[in-house]
């Protein structure tokens, strides 16, 4: 029985295969077409992306299905094109005879001669309908490409629709919805900009602050190609200390200043992007890196302080022209040779927070503007009559308190071009409208400057981005509102990011944390408003993420600067230059706080460990030792963050920006866990302890106070 059964099944075998084939196309082809026939949706709340998406997705469906059907036919086809050339071989006559072939060995092998019975069964074999199965597979890849073009005709008038409607919104009505998307995002909503108004600044500088934190030459190339990708134009760089001096002024330049070597490798790169170069060297202000020398302190305005240089010695000028000539000669080498494309057309000679004028024996006879405007124009004679092709720049804060009579008499407008610079949120809280149109009779062009770090804490870890990324949005909003004042505009924003308050202050926020506050900014600023299309938004170009940041697939908006303004979840996400520092400075700040909340619990809102209970040396040791068993932990986690510190920055910083991070951020927590330590050891010491009351402590009797014999008190007097 299981032989005729198995000889059935051999004589049908082409016929159960073609079956289970046409059974499994049925399937597949039922499939596609109940995922491709649903109903298109017809909201108008669906975008435009997700009609052209769906309809992709249908298609690539649509083109496996297809591929199915070729493999199915060019199978079934070449499968009876084999039983056919089995029957004629089998039925020709050369068939009929033995054929024999002989191995390596020599032994005979055989192919007998086909039986009749082998015969009769191959001609009693069914034809397989090829033409037939062909025919059907087509019939359905036809109705398939139909139904599929039905589909694509439908999205297509959706996208159509929602086109017309977003046509027949009105500029107001535009401007509504992305205000709309902005608040969902938490970006911050400033009137007046947006897609329709947005203009982008002609120039666009990122400020390098190098001083006292130099970052390697490696990673500000590799900050260079993010920077053309993002929109910027060039560079404002201010290097201080950190310049290679020579000669005369060999001594200003720092233990750990670049070489020539570094900096023209790093100028030729800028050149290679077409960046514009403009060096920033302070000539008034903000020369303690000069002044704090002796061999240069007898130029000091006042002789404790460093901060400003007296502007009446021969001495000063001299000393400030050569530094001028060093860094401008150095830079010009550049732009003058004609393998590079360099640009250089300005030079910033500061002059800002003068804070000690007029107050040496010299200068006192003069008046403070009058003495700050004449070395100002001093400065900018002696940079013009060496290199005519350099316009002169200065910070505008020194300017805002002078009279329009004042400014308009010394000439200055023909001198420099004022560099505004507000980093708050309030750009008209610093520079009122009368001052706009005072600025406006007295230069035909200015420039503005924001912040995209260094602007909000003298000591922050990470920038607050919400706040700098408003900072920038305002100046746009009066950039386009004040540029008409000027007759030739404004000139661009430079986009600062300060490092140190001045010389003598700790280190800002590092600029590896500061990425993603630089990124958002400038791609903010290049654009002239936040696109909140991500397809639209230069961000992401500089991003690799894991995820799609499309509010459309999450239902959450693709950036969220609203829970902290310092932190978003797409740059903890996702992949950047200095990522990894920054993702660790969120995670050590949030360490940090946690120590710092645990160490107000256990030592100032403690009965136990307070400071009264260290001076008695009198406490309960098995509270001590409960509330001190995580000092421990946190002492080797910060450890660990420190060593993890060290190799993040490696690559960015050398050992010395490195070593003040350490130590300014969370050695200053190692030491107070090290201190809660030690004093849970000395309560833990003792075994015996007085009576009450305890003695009273000498500083209190050195307040005068509960002495043995009462005091009279008479209006506030201890008689």
């Amino acid at each position: 029985m299981f032989k005729i059964i198995i000889i059935w099944f051999w004589r049908r075998k082409i016929s159960i295969s073609l079956l289970a084939s046409g059974i499994i196309l049925v399937g597949l082809w039922s499939w596609a077409y109940l995922e491709t026939s649903q109903k298109y949706p017809q909201s108008y709340k669906s975008s435009v992306n997700e009609a052209v998406e769906d309809s992709n997705q249908s298609y690539r469906n649509l083109f496996v299905l297809q591929k199915l059907i070729s493999d199915a036919n060019r199978v079934l086809s070449s499968h009876q094109n084999r039983v056919r050339s089995v029957k004629n071989n089998l039925l020709s006559p050369s068939t009929r005879t033995n054929i024999a072939s002989k191995d390596s060995s020599g032994s005979a092998i055989v192919v007998k001669e086909a039986s009749a019975q082998t015969l009769s069964l191959v001609a009693r074999r069914k034809k397989a309908p090829v033409v037939g199965e062909s025919l059907f597979f087509e019939e359905e890849r036809l109705r398939i490409l139909e139904n599929q073009q039905r589909v694509k005709n439908s999205a297509m008038e959706d996208i159509q629709m929602i086109d017309e409607e977003a046509r027949t919104l009105t500029s107001e009505e535009r401007q509504t919805q992305y205000e709309h998307e902005l608040q969902r995002m938490g970006v911050p909503v400033i009137a007046g900009i947006g897609p329709d108004t947005g203009k982008a600044p002609k120039e666009r500088l990122v400020h390098l602050d190098l001083k006292g934190a130099p970052a390697k030459i490696t990673f500000l190339k590799q900050l260079l190609t993010m920077l053309k990708t993002l929109g910027a134009t060039g560079l404002l760089i201010e290097y201080e200390d950190m310049f290679p001096f020579e000669g005369p002024l060999a001594n200003l330049s720092a233990a750990n200043a670049y070489k020539k070597e570094e900096l023209k490798d790093f100028l030729e790169t800028c050149a290679l992007h077409g960046f514009t170069i403009m060096p920033l060297v302070q000539t008034f202000g903000h020369l303690e890196y000069a002044l704090k020398l002796q061999e240069f302190a007898g130029m000091r305005e006042i002789p404790e302080s460093p901060q400003s240089i007296c502007p009446s010695r021969k001495q000063s000028m001299d000393f400030l022209e050569e530094l001028l000539r060093q860094v401008i000669e150095f830079h010009l080498q550049f732009v003058n040779e004609s393998t590079t494309t360099l640009k250089m057309t300005h030079i910033h000679i500061g002059c800002d927070e003068v804070y000690r004028i007029a107050e040496c024996s010299l200068c006192r006879v003069k008046l403070k503007d009058q003495i700050f405007l004449d070395h100002v124009m001093a400065m900018a004679h002696f940079i013009r009559s060496h290199w005519q092709q350099l316009n002169v720049l200065i910070w505008d804060d020194m300017l805002r308190p002078m009279s329009l009579t004042k400014l308009q008499t010394s000439l200055i407008g023909t001198y420099v071009q004022p560099m505004i610079w507000v980093y708050t949120t309030d750009i008209y809280a610093s520079i009122s409208p009368t001052l706009w149109e005072r600025y406006a009779q007295v230069f035909s062009t200015v420039w503005a400057a924001s912040a995209f770090k260094g602007a909000w804490g003298e000591s922050l870890m990470i920038p607050p981005l919400q706040r700098h990324l408003e900072n920038n949005i305002r100046w746009l909003a009066v950039m386009n509102k004040e540029g008409g004042r000027f007759a030739k505009g404004f000139q661009g924003l430079v986009l600062t990011g300060w490092q140190r308050y001045d010389h003598f202050a700790i280190l800002c926020e590092l600029l590896p944390a500061a990425i993603p506050s630089l990124i958002t900014t400038l791609s903010t600023v290049s654009k002239g408003y936040f696109s909140t299309n991500p397809k639209d938004n230069d961000l992401l170009k500089v991003l690799q993420c894991y995820f799609h940041p499309d509010s459309r697939r999450s239902g959450h908006p693709w950036i969220e600067l609203h829970n902290n303004s310092h932190h978003s979840q797409l740059f903890s996400s996702c992949s950047y230059l200095g990522s990894q520092f920054y993702q660790f400075s969120l995670r050590l700040y949030d360490k940090l706080a946690e120590i710092q909340m645990y160490l107000h619990h256990v030592q100032d809102r403690s009965a136990w460990m307070s400071a009264y209970n260290l001076r008695h040396n009198f406490s309960s040791i098995l509270i001590v030792k409960a509330k001190t068993e995580q000092t421990q932990l946190f002492l080797r986690e910060l450890i660990t963050l420190s060593k993890e510190a060290e190799q993040l920055l490696y690559h960015i910083y050398d050992k010395y920006t490195i070593g003040e991070f350490v130590e300014q951020h969370i050695y200053p927590t190692i030491l107070a866990l090290q201190t809660n330590l030690a004093n849970a050891t000395a309560l833990s010491q003792a075994r015996h302890w007085p009576r009450r009351p305890l003695p009273i402590a000498q500083a209190i009797y050195d307040l005068q106070m509960l002495a043995d014999t009462p005091k009279t008190i008479i209006a506030g007097v201890i008689l």
